[in-house]
């Protein structure tokens, strides 16, 4: 976590996130720095918008109580949890088709046996 942290601190600070900073932020707090995951992080992030992708997990447990009657969301984070839930509701709903078919089978092998 405290890589990720170490690459939030940067971000907000409007520094670039590369090694040197990550590895510097990280030895400044006092971290066990291993440079292949400084690297990885590196990589992982380098085409990543990180203020977007901090606005859409905030919007994540928004979406999540939606259900629940959560209000107060913007239009677009409302987009974005609606396809998640409507994901889950399909899921959900394919589950729940094969739960029905395997029933609707098990009578008729049950009706043959007595």
């Amino acid at each position: 976590m405290e890589y990720v942290y170490a690459a939030l601190i940067l971000n907000e600070n409007d520094e670039e996130i590369n090694e040197d900073n990550v590895t510097a932020v990280l030895e400044a707090a006092g971290v066990d720095v291993e440079q292949s995951r400084v690297k990885a992080l590196v990589a992982a992030l380098e085409d990543v918008d990180i203020e977007d992708a901090i606005d859409t997990a905030a919007a994540a447990p928004a979406a999540g109580g939606a259900a629940g009657g959560a209000a107060g969301s913007d239009d677009d984070d409302e987009d974005d949890g609606d396809e998640a839930a409507d994901e889950a509701e399909e899921e959900d709903a394919a589950a729940d088709e094969e739960e029905e078919d395997e029933e609707a089978s098990g009578e008729g092998l049950g009706e043959l046996f007595g």
